[in-house]
């Protein structure tokens, strides 16, 4: 049997008396367990940064509101006279002036006709048209508070005017072989025709003005 040196046992006892002495003192003797401190296995092994992003991810998202939903959706604020004219940016162009408008181009026709002494056929079909035009707008406005309007009065009046102009024009043509130019077939004279359209000129000219003015 090998033999062992004392002083080495000795040595081996107090050590062993020594570690057991210090475990005794990390253990609570009530039955709490060891007092000691243990190493942060989380932090060093980030095992804690994967948790929370583990809870992050297990956090139901909250579903969004339905933005077609009538209830969640605000009315537009139409009786707001700010959001009208600022973000709604309404027409200020009325259908009144609108319907002005149209009248321009066929007018500035009937004066080169004049300016151009065009024959009375084409000259009493472009009044024809103008007069049309004229019937249209007249029902539309006559019960309405544009009828009032002086760009209303005078479009009614220069259409009256033309028509008549139109209508000595075509019976001047019809009759001037078979009557004088004296006494009642006076009118009928190509000079009093040319004063006529003269005055029938500065008309569509004023009138032109008065609707671009009225915009």
């Amino acid at each position: 049997m090998r033999k062992y040196n004392p002083v080495i046992l000795i040595f081996l006892l107090i050590f062993f008396n020594s570690a057991i002495s210090c475990a005794k003192d990390k253990i609570d003797t009530n039955g709490k367990g060891y007092l000691g401190t243990l190493p942060e296995l989380t932090k060093d092994y980030g095992v804690e940064d994967n948790y929370k992003e583990q809870e992050q991810k297990s956090i139901p998202a909250i579903p969004s509101k339905d933005f077609n939903s009538e209830n969640e959706i605000k009315p537009i604020p139409n009786d707001d006279p700010a959001f009208v004219n600022m973000i709604l940016k309404t027409d200020k162009t009325s259908k009144y002036a609108n319907d002005l408008n149209e009248f321009i181009i066929t007018l500035e026709n009937i004066y080169d006709m004049i300016e151009d002494n065009e024959n009375v056929q084409l000259f009493n079909a472009k009044v024809f048209y103008f007069n049309k035009l004229v019937d249209y707008f007249r029902d539309k406005y006559a019960d309405k508070p544009e009828s009032q309007f002086i760009s209303y009065k005078r479009i009614i009046e220069l259409s009256i005017h033309a028509r008549s102009i139109a209508l000595l024009r075509n019976e001047a043509e019809r009759y001037n072989p078979y009557l004088a130019y004296g006494g009642a077939g006076y009118i009928y004279n190509p000079n009093n025709i040319e004063e006529q359209l003269g005055y029938l000129k500065t008309e569509i000219q004023q009138t032109i003005l008065l609707i671009r003015e009225s915009q």
